[in-house]
């Protein structure tokens, strides 16, 4: 078994409390959110359980007696499959590719982040893993591909709480929360 169950797991129950934050706020705001808002929702929700799913695949796979590179090897091309899956998945509705091409254009910037610096060691990561250059920072890239990917769900989660706090943003009928917060 690899070294780095205990992180493993905590990295999934915190992309768990990401799904549970994405699918508290979208009970809530069920009738008033619009559908970019929608979007990252999905985002958050589906970015957090791939982090779930990833973290524990090299937990499950290593009590088979899997290990070095072979474990590293499996569990980087199902993390990237879920990865692509993820993508491609959320691009398949025309009105999702609409609403990311208008983010693009209308925040370059804030794309660029996202692709680069969120996205590309995702990816990078993974590949270094599968190519296994570096055996000895296999675990260390699938961290790095793990954490970047709750980034991501950060990153969303952050896009969407910034949205709502802009005046404005909450019709007057639903102004006040009804969930007390202790």
């Amino acid at each position: 078994m690899f070294q780095d169950i205990e992180l493993f797991i905590a990295i999934a129950e915190i992309a768990g409390v990401f799904v549970g934050f994405g699918a508290l706020i979208s009970l809530t705001r069920k009738n008033t959110i619009d559908f970019a808002q929608l979007g990252r929702l999905r985002g958050v929700v589906s970015v957090g359980l791939v982090v779930i799913v990833a973290a524990l695949i090299p937990v499950g796979i290593s009590l088979y007696g899997v290990t070095g590179h072979d474990l590293w090897l499996v569990c980087s091309i199902i993390f990237l499959f879920l990865v692509w899956a993820q993508i491609v998945l959320s691009l398949r509705k025309s009105e999702y590719r609409q609403l990311l091409t208008k983010q693009t254009l209308d925040s370059p910037l804030v794309s660029m982040f996202f692709w680069i610096l969120l996205e590309a060691p995702i990816h990078i990561s993974l590949v270094l893993a599968i190519i296994g250059i570096y055996p000895d920072l296999e675990p260390a890239f699938y961290t790095t591909a793990l954490l970047f990917h709750l980034f991501e769900a950060t990153f969303l989660l952050v896009q969407i709480v910034n949205y709502q706090m802009r005046p404005g943003t909450n019709p007057p009928d639903q102004e006040e929360s009804h969930i007390i917060v202790h």
